[in-house]
């Protein structure tokens, strides 16, 4: 025992101590536990907010604007609509000079819009309402370049006075149908640069080539840009009509419209003068197509009137629908109403497939845009056809038929196209309809369309002409030998063999002729009907099958409508080709035309073929000027 007793450890009794005293609830009694060492790293500081995005340069709208009732509307829609903060836009507009209701239309537009834009300077003059020396509202005697150029030279004077960093001159018949060409323009950091605009020719808002004197000289790389075979932004000597400048540049302070630069030698115009002060500032000029920016209408002639601009620019509008959605009208201007006609015939039939509604849509907004009124026929869908219904109405093909192209039989795409057109004919007889237009839904129209036709009509009921069928759109297969002029009617000429039926006028007694033909025992496809019909078919085996072949038929000459595209194009569907054998469902027929052996035989009309005695003769007045591009 005396073993196990010994003296005790002190730090142990310590130990049970403190344990007694947290169990016990003493614990706050205890001395405070000594402070952490101080850290080495400092405090943490707050993030700093990032930067925002800078604002979009400033740029000044210059808008001249000379009887533009025509096409304001939509010129200022696509202004509307242009993907740019309207807060950083100053609107410069200035009108005079006019007979329309320009003005008031400007007018209504700037009141609606001024909110919308940082600012608005407005510059309307009332009277005189046209120019001393002019001849017409689209003649341009030297007074009126003086003035168009003070007015430019004003607007760029007014955006440097507002140290705006760009100014934006676009013509009032010039449209932007892309939201982003502006964006898309100051992109390219050019002092002087323009987006390349399309027309229904070759003419665009630029030049590659000038001559000494300043006029307009042709090159090999014009066509090149102006096709788009080669894309970007190049070097010119001439950019006008819509262009922006860059006026945060050095050189821009030399740059003016007028006076004109005193080393000026060349003829009194505003383009031309403008050219020389670029130059003589040492600014290259560039025209931009990396994409497509937008229309403008062909230049006029002198001598021509308003309603013939008006007319270029509905022909304008009416091709920007092609390819594109319609260009709608400014949501802050009225626009009249259109008032349709039927253009003197008794009924104008427009035939379009259910499940087309693309192809409805735009051909009845180009129709409303032209004022033509028209019935739509429901066509008839061949690939809805079934074995029964062909058996039903009795329909045999032609024996020994063979398309020309592919070898193939008949398709039921093709029966569909004859029993569309056939129902029409049906429908002039039953109604007793003496003059009707039939057209397709994948037709373009030719410019003035409307004025031709109703002229060429016209023109045929003054010579009393007995006709029953006048193609106004086919291909014509005869390409070596001009067609038969018709006497005391200038552009009508008698129809050879002829391919397609985008368009034509059939009379009452024409319609008898072709349903009294009981085409339906021994069918073929109705653009070959035709031809046998009026006995030019090229297969005589085909028309032994018709004893009455004496349809009178002609063509107008130059056509009136066309094809909007040709087989190989972007957006080329026929609904006929691309089918399935008459009598097997089963067989497809889908064959490209582009490598057929009538296709490689069809070549361009040559000229010894051209019905020159069915043109009128040129009028000098008729000559290209020098700021065209033909």
């Amino acid at each position: 025992m005396a073993a196990c007793a010994g003296p005790r450890d002190p730090r142990l009794l310590t130990l049970l101590l403190l344990l007694f005293l947290l169990l016990s609830g003493c614990g706050a009694n205890l001395p405070p536990e000594p402070p952490p060492p101080p850290s080495s790293e400092p405090p943490s500081e707050p993030q700093p907010l990032p930067e925002s995005a800078p604002q979009k340069p400033t740029v000044l709208l210059a808008i001249i604007a000379r009887n533009a009732a025509h096409t304001l509307p939509h010129f200022l829609g696509c202004i509307e609509r242009l993907h740019y903060p309207k807060s950083r836009i100053a609107l410069w507009v200035a009108t005079d000079h006019n007979v329309d209701n320009t003005t008031a239309i400007l007018r209504e537009w700037l009141k609606n819009v001024q909110n919308l834009y940082h600012d608005v300077e407005w510059r309307p003059v009332e009277d005189p309402r046209s120019y001393p020396e002019e001849m017409g509202p689209k003649h341009w005697p030297s007074s009126r370049f003086t003035h168009v150029m003070k007015l430019r030279q004003a607007a760029l004077c007014a955006a440097r006075e507002k140290w705006s960093d760009y100014i934006l001159f676009i013509d009032a018949d010039n449209l932007l149908t892309n939201p982003q060409t502006l964006n898309l323009m100051i992109a390219e950091n050019k002092t002087l640069v323009a987006p390349m605009l399309e027309s229904r020719s070759l003419y665009s808002n630029f030049w590659c080539g000038i001559t000494p004197q300043g006029y307009y000289k042709r090159t090999l790389d014009y066509p090149l840009i102006r096709e788009w075979k080669r894309t970007g932004c190049f070097a010119v000597p001439m950019i006008h009509s819509t262009f922006l400048i860059d006026l945060r540049k050095e050189a821009c302070t030399k740059l003016m419209f007028y006076p004109p630069h005193q080393d000026y030698t060349w003829s009194f115009d505003d383009i031309m003068v403008f050219a020389f002060s670029s130059r003589q500032a040492g600014i290259q000029m560039f025209i931009c197509n990396r994409e497509h920016y937008g229309f403008l209408p062909m230049p006029l002639k002198s001598q021509q009137t308003l309603q013939e601009e008006t007319e270029n620019f509905v022909h304008t509008l009416i091709e920007a629908m092609i390819d594109r959605p319609p260009i709608e009208p400014s949501q802050y201007v009225s626009v009249p109403p259109k008032h349709p006609d039927k253009m003197g015939f008794d009924e104008i039939f427009m035939i379009n497939l259910k499940r087309r509604k693309d192809r409805r849509d735009r051909m009845l907004r180009t129709l409303y845009e032209q004022e033509i009124a028209v019935k739509i026929v429901e066509a008839v869908d061949g690939k809805a056809l079934n074995t029964s219904q062909i058996k039903a109405l009795s329909i045999d093909m032609l024996p020994g038929y063979r398309d020309p192209y592919s070898s193939r039989p008949l398709t039921r795409g093709e029966i569909g196209c004859f029993l569309s057109h056939y129902y029409i004919w049906k429908e002039v007889v039953n109604r007793e309809l003496r003059k009707t237009l039939v057209i397709e839904d994948d037709v373009r129209f030719e410019h003035q369309f409307k004025r031709k036709l109703m002229k060429l009509m016209g023109d045929i009921q003054q010579a009393q002409l007995d006709w029953e069928l006048i193609y106004i759109g086919r291909k014509r297969m005869r390409v070596r030998e001009p067609e038969k002029a018709v006497p005391n009617v200038m552009n009508l000429v008698e129809a050879d063999y002829s391919y397609w039926t985008l368009g034509y006028a059939i009379s009452f007694q024409g319609a008898q002729k072709l349903i009294g033909a009981e085409p339906f025992s021994k069918m073929l496809p109705v653009d070959e009907f035709l031809p046998v019909m009026y006995n030019k078919h090229p297969v005589a085996k085909y028309m032994e099958y018709y004893e009455s072949r004496d349809l009178k038929a002609f063509s107008a000459e130059p056509l009136l409508v066309y094809p909007t595209h040709y087989t190989g194009q972007p957006g080329y569907l026929s609904d006929t080709e691309t089918s399935t054998i008459w009598d097997n469902e089963t067989v497809s027929t889908d064959w490209d035309r582009a490598h057929s052996w009538k296709s490689r035989q069809h070549g361009k009309i040559h000229s010894d073929a051209q019905n020159k005695d069915a043109l009128p003769s040129q009028s000098p007045l008729n000559a290209p000027s020098s700021r065209d591009e033909l």
